[in-house]
């Protein structure tokens, strides 16, 4: 008994030591166990002289400008006519001159959505580099963001839209960010490629400079948010049709404009009976984000309603004279 009694003390003795040892050794180990507090790597680019487009799933922004003013043609061949617009009430004017390879058109307004959608999202989130007029970005990002095909002649067909944007010049009244460009100026002011593949010589990566109008309405958040739809609609009209119903009809439950006036908004070329066809295909369609679009033949006008209320699509249905 008095046996088994020493053997547990001894056991006992030993863990004890065990253990004092083993504090001992950690209490040595300690200086060379602390970990040393670090800072972070230096910030290399901090002042580039550009913003980098890097945000992926940024709510597109359309300019509230050129959704009021009809800058851009719906022509889809090379339009080289000289385009003036007045507001109904005088107070605002847009004149357009296009270059040697034509107006800019309704498509080649994808870049600039593009462009200041990712601008004004590194703005809201206060990057430093949003204070540059001057964006870069890959093509590839482009084309996907703007659901375009990703092959094919589609690079081909951007830098003939990025002359047309630079080469087609404004002269306007409407200020943006409170400041009037008492000068014409370019929608973008120039572009250029930045990287090209080695395999194809196929551009990859693009800058634009934007005009200082284009930027000061971004800065001042002269902008509209749009649906993603909008990559979807087919035609040019279809386009500038609903670019004027969320400008106007917004949040509203509706709107309305007559057929003349509409036409002079949407800046169509074409005769008042070949413009109400169009509009009606498009009504019939139904197709446009947000809004459903009715034909009010005895007034000859289009009706707008927001999609959101679901009360004013009953209405909208059995509107009498409605298409």
């Amino acid at each position: 008994m008095n046996s088994d009694v020493s053997t547990e003390g001894l056991q006992a003795r030993l863990e004890l030591t065990q253990q004092e040892l083993l504090f001992a050794s950690l209490d040595e180990l300690k200086p060379s166990l602390t970990i040393k507090p670090h800072k972070l790597l230096p910030d290399r680019y901090a002042n580039r002289d550009f913003f980098l487009a890097d945000l992926f799933d940024c709510k597109l922004k359309d300019d509230g400008a050129s959704m009021e003013a009809p800058i851009f043609t719906l022509a889809t061949k090379p339009d080289l006519s000289t385009w003036t617009w007045q507001s109904k009430d005088g107070a605002k004017s847009v004149e357009v001159y296009p270059s040697v390879k034509g107006r800019a058109t309704q498509f080649d307004k994808d870049v600039l959505i593009f462009v200041i959608s990712q601008l004004r999202e590194g703005m809201n989130i206060k990057r430093t580099d949003a204070e540059n007029r001057t964006v870069r970005f890959v093509v590839y990002d482009y084309l996907v963001s703007t659901n375009k095909p990703t092959g094919g002649n589609q690079y081909e067909r951007l830098e003939y839209a990025l002359d047309r944007l630079a080469g087609t010049r404004i002269k306007t009244n409407i200020k943006t960010g409170n400041e009037l460009q008492k000068r014409n100026f370019g929608i973008i002011e120039n572009w250029s490629i930045v990287e090209k593949s080695p395999d194809n010589d196929r551009m990859i990566g693009v800058e634009v400079t934007l005009s200082k109008w284009l930027y000061n309405a971004v800065e001042a958040r002269e902008i509209v948010t749009i649906h993603r739809d909008y990559f979807r609609l087919r035609k040019p009209l279809e386009r500038r049709f609903y670019e004027l119903a969320r400008k106007h009809c917004g949040h509203q439950s509706s709107w309305k404009i007559g057929l003349g006036l509409l036409r002079e908004k949407c800046g169509s070329h074409s005769h008042l009976r070949a413009f109400r066809a169009q509009i009606v295909a498009i009504v019939r369609s139904n197709t446009l984000p947000e809004y459903l679009t009715v034909f009010d033949h005895d007034n000859d006008q289009v009706v707008f309603y927001n999609r959101e209320p679901v009360k004013m699509l009953g209405s909208a249905l059995h509107k009498p004279g409605a298409s």
